[in-house]
């Protein structure tokens, strides 16, 4: 496996080499069962010591994510990925993988990939035994207008075949970036279509952003916890990933002035909006902070904008975008999530050459992306959307506040969370020493799923917090699954006092 060990650095080899390892078994991209290299091969792969991959492999099996056996090797278990006990007591044997032909795919390991981390893969989809999915932020498709969005790309591909026999344009097809133009201006931020760059979703954005102008060892700053799916772009890129912690009104700006003297940035991502996971809104006063020192530094500003649309009472402060004055801010905004995920449609705002190279690095990625989708949207959008997203904002407050109600009520005396100003997401703090790894995997086996915290930290944090979405299933089902959670938070944490009881000394 490909490793970008970085020698100069304050941090050990081995235990960049365990971390590397770590993040690779816990997204899921080494199974189970698997055999790790010995530690001789791993020795000359990496041009290190065997006393420092032995200390590596040593590290993470005291973290239980791998069984050493003399004479055997090093396999990985399942402990602290969600695993059933019996997939668990198989692990660590010598478990060979085949196809439907029976011949071993083992040799498949040799194969050097270059993805440190895929946390966003891993926890995407709920496992089958799950009935309660309160892991994704997503909004149940009752609240989705689906069947519109459908009979517009159902007229647009009749009524105009001949649309659909030509590529598209590979920023976006124009009367989309006009419809766009004309709600952006709504909402305070003026910009022609020609500054616009249409994208495969916001996920898309954030990697054609990372791939055009992030490298190994470029500095970019995000918030800590932060969106699952960009730290996992910035990582593959091998970016150098230095977090800033948060307070009620974002990322603390005070904290980064002074990270930036020693660590100039290249990027500064944030979700200034409704933050994912935190549900925090940075305020007008930050937003103008952070614009500053991107002008200071002559960096980019990375403004991911998903739920600005979502508030609950009162309009969140205009985008920093809306500030720039020098093509500073890369804005993205996705229409995915609150008109249809299926469509994949987001757009990136940006200025001079900055856009030029994003719409060079979309042509190589994709030839541009589907015009049937950008029609039907496009449609939706100019005719639709205002009356629709006033009505979905009042059904969203009100699953906010059922969900409220709820956790009131069956809650423990250690829980404990903010109420967002808009968004999808609850995040949740477990005071105490609660085993979160334990947690997940009772609470996966009682049919509930939510986002480990951990996932949302560049090193896997031991974090007593996860997040929940309490708007991707019908009212009914939120009820049941958050009480079936808190039930499963009150049992593991009695039964880690009884561990904790069991181990105090006898006097």
């Amino acid at each position: 496996m490909h490793m970008e060990l970085k020698r100069g650095s304050s941090t050990n080899l081995y235990v960049q080499i365990a971390s590397t390892i770590a993040d690779r078994i816990r997204s899921g991209l080494i199974e189970p069962g698997t055999r790790l290299p010995s530690v001789r091969k791993m020795t000359a792969d990496l041009g290190v010591s065997l006393v420092t991959v032995t200390k590596a492999y040593a590290e993470l099996e005291a973290n239980h994510l791998i069984r050493c056996s003399q004479g055997k090797g090093c396999y990985v278990t399942g402990i602290g990925m969600g695993l059933s006990d019996h997939t668990e007591r198989d692990v660590g044997t010598h478990k060979i993988e085949s196809n439907n032909s029976g011949a071993s795919l083992n040799w498949q390991m040799t194969l050097v990939d270059y993805l440190p981390r895929a946390q966003l893969w891993r926890h995407f989809d709920a496992s089958p035994q799950v009935r309660y999915e309160l892991h994704m932020s997503a909004i149940h498709p009752e609240l989705l207008p689906t069947r519109d969005i459908i009979d517009s790309a159902y007229h647009v591909s009749s009524d105009h075949a001949e649309r659909m026999a030509a590529y598209g344009s590979f920023q976006g097809d124009g009367e989309l970036r006009q419809t766009f133009a004309s709600h952006f201006a709504s909402r305070g931020l003026q910009v022609t279509p020609e500054r616009m760059l249409i994208t495969s979703g916001a996920q898309q954005g954030i990697d054609l952003v990372a791939r055009t102008f992030i490298g190994p060892g470029d500095v970019v700053y995000m918030e800590a916890p932060t969106y699952t799916g960009a730290i996992d772009v910035f990582t593959s890129r091998g970016a150098k990933i230095i977090t800033v912690p948060m307070d009620n009104e974002g990322m603390r700006i005070d904290l980064l002035t002074r990270l930036c003297d020693t660590y100039p940035p290249k990027l500064i991502y944030t979700i200034p909006t409704y933050h994912n996971p935190t549900g925090i809104t940075m305020s007008a006063t930050r937003r103008t902070q952070l614009l500053n020192i991107a002008q200071s530094y002559h960096c980019l500003i990375l403004e991911d904008d998903p739920f600005a649309d979502l508030y609950f009472t009162t309009p969140p402060p205009a985008s920093i975008k809306s500030m720039d004055q020098a093509g500073h801010v890369v804005y993205i905004k996705s229409f995915s999530k609150v008109l249809s995920p299926g469509c994949r449609i987001a757009c990136a705002i940006a200025d001079g050459s900055v856009l030029t190279r994003l719409v060079a690095a979309k042509s190589t990625a994709d030839l541009g992306s589907p015009l049937l989708t950008q029609k039907a949207i496009q449609a939706y959008i100019q005719n639709h959307y205002d009356p629709y997203v006033c009505r979905l904002r009042e059904q969203l407050y009100a699953r906010l506040t059922r969900a409220s109600e709820i956790l009131q009520r069956h809650a423990t005396k250690d829980m404990h969370w903010r109420l967002p100003g808009g968004g999808l997401n609850l995040w949740l703090e477990l005071r105490g020493n609660m085993d979160m790894h334990e947690l997940h995997r009772q609470s996966l086996a009682a049919g509930v799923s939510f986002l480990p915290g951990s996932a949302c930290y560049v090193a896997e944090s031991d974090t007593s917090n996860l997040r929940i979405c309490f708007t991707v299933t019908t009212a009914e089902a939120l009820e049941q699954g958050l009480r079936t959670l808190c039930d499963v938070i009150e049992k593991v944490s009695f039964q880690q006092a009884g561990t904790a009881a069991d181990r105090l000394p006898l006097i």
